[in-house]
């Protein structure tokens, strides 16, 4: 629930960008990696506890998503995309393989980073930590939401549903487009600094493309475009992932006799990517939505041959 808790803000903040804004991303790892190398390099240069080198990587993380904007802004559609996905791919073989590797620890990284509550016992410590993480998931989620139904959300959708009328209007569409990289970019560097300390270690895989696909995964299973959605859709994929396919399954072969192989944890992603599609076809605005709308149609009143034909055959029946 810890880790759902982290990648539900990192969800969330990716929602706000293309979801409302329609800066379709495919590089959002390059914020979640920003923020766990910020808050790490802080700390093994300066000596900074984390409730120190997290404010600060905020402001490195908006910082980059400014200067990432900039030059997103010149692209659309596909384009844009893969500009984005180049991010956090160049940002992987600068910490990984460059000459500055070093600096950042190299292929493993910069480990022993302090824990957010280290003077409390293993399990008080995890407790600790759920809570943390649920009180910051309920602060990034509300001011999130609070932004897309503001009078800059609806700017925001009206540059996803027409950016040439948006000008038209008068909208300042690079200002906008701009604010929303730097807002998706802090909440998305705030969810690899909590990542960074949780794990205790910040290393080259927080660059790699799986952070770029967990949010949209998890996005299109709660709902795009919801800011609750990628909530749900958090929540939906960890217990999914730790319990069902981690947990039940192996035990299911086993009664079976059937071995999973080695190679079962790659595939996951598969899985998930598989479930996704299901769900584009399915229910393509997501669980959550596809629930809020089902609660939502039961409170209008329908006439009696709209309700089914159970109903319909009841009602004559009393009728005679």
């Amino acid at each position: 629930m810890i880790y759902a808790n982290v990648l539900a803000i990192f969800a969330a903040s990716w929602d706000l960008l293309v979801g409302r804004t329609g800066q379709i991303s495919l590089g959002h790892a390059i914020f979640f990696g920003i923020g766990g190398y910020s808050t790490a390099l802080l700390f093994k240069f300066l000596g900074l506890p984390p409730w120190i080198t997290i404010p600060i990587a905020l402001l490195i993380g908006s910082s980059a998503a400014l200067l990432i904007g900039f030059p997103c802004l010149r692209v659309k559609g596909p384009y844009l995309a893969l500009v984005t996905m180049a991010f956090p791919i160049i940002m992987h073989s600068i910490v990984k393989w460059s000459p500055l590797s070093h600096i950042f620890g190299g292929e493993f990284g910069i480990r022993r980073l302090p824990a957010f509550f280290a003077f409390l016992p293993i399990r008080q410590q995890r407790i600790a930590e759920y809570y943390l993480t649920l009180i910051l998931l309920f602060i990034a989620s509300v001011i999130i939401y609070k932004i897309a139904n503001s009078k800059t959300g609806i700017v925001f959708v009206s540059i996803l549903d027409d950016e040439v009328a948006s000008k038209a209007c008068g909208i300042n569409v690079t200002k906008y487009k701009l604010m929303s990289f730097i807002v998706s970019g802090l909440f998305g560097t705030l969810a690899g600094c909590l990542q960074a300390h949780l794990l205790k270690v910040s290393n080259p895989p927080m660059f790699e493309l799986f952070w770029s696909f967990a949010p949209i995964i998890v996005t299109f299973l709660g709902g795009i475009g919801t800011i609750y959605g990628p909530l749900v859709g958090a929540y939906i994929y960890y217990i999914l992932d730790k319990y069902f396919l981690t947990i039940q399954l192996p035990k299911l072969c086993e009664y079976f006799g059937v071995a999973l192989p080695d190679e079962f944890e790659y595939a996951k992603l598969l899985i998930f990517a598989l479930i996704v599609l299901i769900l584009v076809i399915k229910w393509p605005r997501g669980i959550a939505r596809f629930i809020t709308d089902k609660l939502e149609d039961l409170e209008e009143a329908r006439d009696f041959d709209e309700r089914g034909p159970r109903i319909w055959k009841r009602y004559k029946k009393n009728d005679k």
